[in-house]
């Protein structure tokens, strides 16, 4: 009975060290493919600038536009 106990021990220690190593390499492979830049006011190079606001029309929604 208590070589029985042991086993059950054992085996579930093996299960809890296999299951830890596997749950740090699935944190460690995640945490590889993060990025990590932060986001900046500064236009990427090669751009010509921003979209500049457009004035308001002249006519309700809906209504069909003037020519």
């Amino acid at each position: 009975m208590n070589n029985d106990r042991n086993s059950h021990r054992i085996k579930g220690a093996i299960f809890a060290i296999i299951l830890a190593a596997g749950m740090i390499v699935a944190a460690i492979t995640t945490l590889e493919g993060v990025d990590t830049r932060h986001a900046s006011n500064d236009a990427p190079p090669g751009t010509t600038g921003l979209a500049r606001p457009h004035p308001p029309l002249d006519r309700a929604p809906g209504e069909p536009a003037r020519n």
